[in-house]
């Protein structure tokens, strides 16, 4: 993999190509990109390091893999592009999707087997190198760029490999994750004001409350359930807190909260 195009440069794809320079895993010389409003595309290549192209097809053409980052209902506009064009563009090539609802049957219906396909779906913490990247186990990329592939994307968090029918549900939770555990801090750090602590106190105690909490259950690998015994001290004001959740249920909506999102999936 030595030169790189993005097709689409939103805030994920700006968060991967920085993540792959700041890494050092990709010079800025050999990343490209093209987006339709091209005005803020040269914006964030002069940020990025990138390079802004004004043709698809072209750009294409001076890579050997190619990322798919525009929005899913895009993909097939944009690989029917230019009267086929861009297709026979991709031929050859490796394409990593991070188009969330695609997976390698959906795309090999519309390309067949001339494009060499790898589909991921990361979350927005990969903006701050703390990113979930999961790669769909099923791909036709070859040892090697799987390999490199996996390198890559290791410079923006964890790489974790799902069998295409976990991908959904894999999506639920680290994908949509971030919005719970967004409202989570945000109603402790609200409870902190509701006390007299000042909102941007209360949001840096909340915030570094939860990631130390991860990082300690991913550094010891003991269960959440042992980690939550280790706080609770017997008739302790932790426990009576504990006790409060549980009575509003705060399990059972974290479930429904996924239910909800794979229901809708079934549509």
């Amino acid at each position: 993999m030595t030169n790189i195009g993005f097709i689409g440069m939103g805030n994920m794809a700006l968060a991967i190509a920085g993540g792959f320079i700041k890494s050092g895993k990709v010079k800025a010389e050999n990343l490209f990109a093209y987006a339709p409003n091209q005005e803020k595309l040269r914006a964030n290549a002069a940020k990025v390091g990138f390079t802004a192209e004004a043709s698809l097809v072209d750009m294409i053409k001076k890579c050997d893999t190619v990322i798919l980052a525009c929005k899913p209902y895009q993909i097939k506009d944009v690989l029917g592009q230019s009267g086929g064009e861009v297709q026979q563009a991709l031929k050859g090539k490796a394409l990593i999707s991070v188009a969330a609802g695609w997976v390698l049957s959906t795309f090999q219906e519309v390309l067949g087997d001339a494009v060499r396909i790898q589909c991921i779906m990361p979350n927005t913490p990969a903006l701050v190198g703390q990113g979930v990247m999961l790669f769909e186990k099923a791909n036709t990329l070859t040892a090697e760029e799987l390999s490199q592939a996996r390198e890559l994307f290791e410079a923006l968090g964890i790489v974790e490999e799902l069998p295409t029918n976990l991908m959904g549900i894999g999506g639920a939770i680290s994908g949509c994750g971030p919005a719970f555990m967004d409202l989570i801090m945000e109603a402790y750090a609200d409870a902190a004001v509701k006390y007299g602590i000042a909102r941007p106190t209360a949001y840096r105690l909340v915030a570094q409350t939860m990631l130390g909490s991860a990082k300690l259950q991913q550094v010891t690998g003991d269960h959440p359930g042992v980690l939550k015994d280790a706080v609770c001290s017997p008739n302790g004001t932790t426990i009576r807190g504990v006790d409060a959740l549980e009575k509003q249920g705060l399990r059972a909506a974290c479930l429904s909260s996924i239910d909800a999102i794979m229901d809708y999936k079934k549509q």
